[in-house]
């Protein structure tokens, strides 16, 4: 059974940084894309970023040049840094293949004053 586990979420000042981690196990963590989500409260889940088997990454607009999406094969964990984050990152972030209807619990991440 897939289980995805996030973790590494906080509470930080807008500019900060956080770096997210997401622990992979039940599936070939080798044949599948890996992403990482964000729901805001009231508004819909959403992709922020995508990384493919090969390694190349794919961003949400909003999100571009401040996140960076990686993967340590070794580990099968999905890690997202994230820097210069504004009030508007502030969501629980999920990471999932996209192809798994199972979550995890998410890890929040506030950016506030």
């Amino acid at each position: 059974q897939v289980r995805f586990v996030e973790s590494g979420g906080g509470l930080v000042q807008p500019g900060g940084s956080l770096t997210l981690s997401c622990a992979v196990s039940g599936i070939d963590f080798f044949e599948y894309g890996m992403n990482w989500y964000r729901q805001a409260p009231g508004k819909e889940r959403e992709r922020v970023a995508r990384i493919m088997n090969n390694g190349v990454p794919v961003y949400a607009d909003s999100v571009k040049g401040r996140f960076t999406i990686s993967r340590d094969k070794r580990k099968t964990t999905v890690s997202l840094q994230m820097n210069n984050l504004k009030p508007e990152d502030t969501a629980v972030y999920y990471c999932n293949t996209g192809l798994h209807d199972s979550w995890g619990q998410g890890t929040q991440v506030t950016v506030s004053i």
